[in-house]
């Protein structure tokens, strides 16, 4: 299959882009999250380690200076202020240890999720039923049982160790949550796991992710547990496709010979049958899995291992593989056949690196690296920076659909008929030129109460 080049960009789509990029408000990144807390109330899903609802008038800056020190990984130095009571250190490690842990950090995150779809512009971006899962890579430069060494991506020597941070990200733009894995193990083996631990409440139904080799086992766990998985594969061109017996359909599964023109032309390509008696016998464990997985009760990971130990498939392993085989032949061919689909999953994709990219810019403290040893810390890390980008995220979104309104009125000579809804799909939330992450950071709460900053005038910033 020939690469497909990039989508023609939409009639008037970048001076539509760079009017909304210059009119989005200049702001620091500790007062972004203080007005996204004040209209959405993510820091109250907080709730202390003891389950105490007793909580300090100032607790919403004591907990926005901790996501900063930890989603730019910088430490609690430069958010300590001596002189305000809400970030003494004293009070900063006393919070972080009663409120900032994996839970709150899940909590407060779902909270942007579920906020996000009262923003008019998020419904051209997306249903939230495609989910994206990607690994960004992190060096650990301490000990650490959760670090395994890895010379593609962190080199040579004694000390070249880390850890991927699988996130899964929504077609809105906005991280659903995610997995820690140690060094790079294989990452189709921890996908469900992330899956089966987002923080939203609503789950996406089409999973993607990048291309590698998955094997049919792959394909039937995600089925029986109601994903569609989409990975985009590298070739094809020695993929296997299968059939399905039609008489098996009707009940006689003992019937082994292929029903005359049941497949049409299909029945010309050789194609291997799947066993629905391998199914029908292992069904009643099937579910039983799809049930453990989905209380967490079992990893995917340990569960792959051990249907396919020493290299040889169980018997509920090969019944697996024989119901993943009937997804896996309708992906491919959806891939064949179907332009649209292959590109709904590469533009998903290009959202997940995206916003790797701006995870990076946050995450910039001692050169990006993760300096916990345990996993526990490791994960409030990468839990802290995920709630960050969400923040910015939900951000980006209401000031791009202000701004987009705006225009619609026939701002900078823009009528509304031009703005097209392939121009609003186009204009995501991953804009970070006009955030600041470095230097003094104000915790000074918004005075706009229930209203917005005012947007920038993109003439005037043109005559300065």
């Amino acid at each position: 299959m020939s690469r497909l080049e990039a989508a023609p960009l939409p009639e008037g789509f970048q001076a539509v882009h760079d009017a909304v990029a210059a009119m989005l408000p200049r702001i620091d990144y500790p007062e972004l999250l203080l007005e996204t807390h004040a209209k959405t109330g993510m820091f109250d899903r907080m709730r202390h380690i003891t389950g105490s609802h007793l909580r300090r008038d100032d607790l919403d800056i004591t907990l926005a200076a901790l996501t900063v020190a930890r989603s730019c990984n910088v430490g609690l130095v430069p958010v300590i202020k001596e002189g305000v009571a809400a970030l003494t250190e004293h009070r900063l490690l006393g919070v972080e240890k009663g409120y900032f842990h994996g839970e709150g950090i899940a909590a407060a995150s779902a909270r942007l999720v579920d906020k996000q779809a009262g923003i008019d512009i998020t419904a051209d971006w997306g249903g939230g039923l495609v989910a994206s899962v990607d690994g960004m890579r992190f060096v650990v430069p301490v000990r650490s049982l959760h670090a395994r060494p890895s010379p593609l991506y962190w080199g040579i020597g004694k000390r070249a160790r880390g850890s991927t941070w699988l996130n899964t990200v929504s077609d809105k733009v906005m991280g659903l949550g995610g997995l820690l894995v140690p060094g790079t193990l294989r990452d189709s083996l921890f996908i469900l796991d992330a899956i089966h631990r987002l923080d939203a409440a609503e789950h996406p139904e089409v999973i993607t992710t990048d291309q590698g080799s998955y094997s049919d086992v792959v394909y039937g766990l995600f089925a029986i547990c109601g994903y569609q998985f989409a990975p985009r594969h590298a070739d094809i061109t020695d993929t296997q496709l299968w059939w399905i017996d039609v008489a098996m359909l009707d009940g006689d599964i003992t019937r082994g010979h292929r029903a005359t023109n049941a497949w049409g032309d299909f029945n010309a390509l050789g194609l291997r049958r799947v066993s629905l008696p391998a199914i029908v016998q292992h069904w009643d464990d099937m579910v039983r899995v799809a049930g453990s997985l989905a209380t967490n009760q079992v990893r995917a990971y340990d569960l792959i291992r051990m249907m396919t130990a020493d290299g040889r498939l169980t018997g509920l392993g090969n019944a697996f593989a024989h119901y993943g085989r009937v997804f896996k032949s309708l992906h491919l061919l959806q891939i064949i056949h179907v332009e649209d689909y292959r590109r709904m999953i590469g533009a998903q994709l290009n959202i997940g690196e995206s916003r790797h990219q701006l995870a990076r810019r946050v995450f910039f403290g001692n050169l990006g690296r993760l300096t916990r040893g345990y996993e526990r810390g490791m994960e409030d890390q990468v839990g802290a920076l995920g709630l960050g980008l969400n923040a910015i995220t939900w951000w980006n979104s209401l000031y791009i659909d202000a701004a987009v309104k705006k225009l619609e009125t026939g701002a900078l000579g823009i009528k509304g008929g031009q703005v097209t809804p392939e121009i609003r799909a186009r204009l995501l939330p991953l804009m970070f030129e006009h955030i600041n992450f470095h230097g003094f950071y104000p915790f000074n709460r918004p005075e706009v109460g229930g209203g917005l900053r005012e947007l920038r005038d993109p003439a005037a910033d043109e005559e300065e």
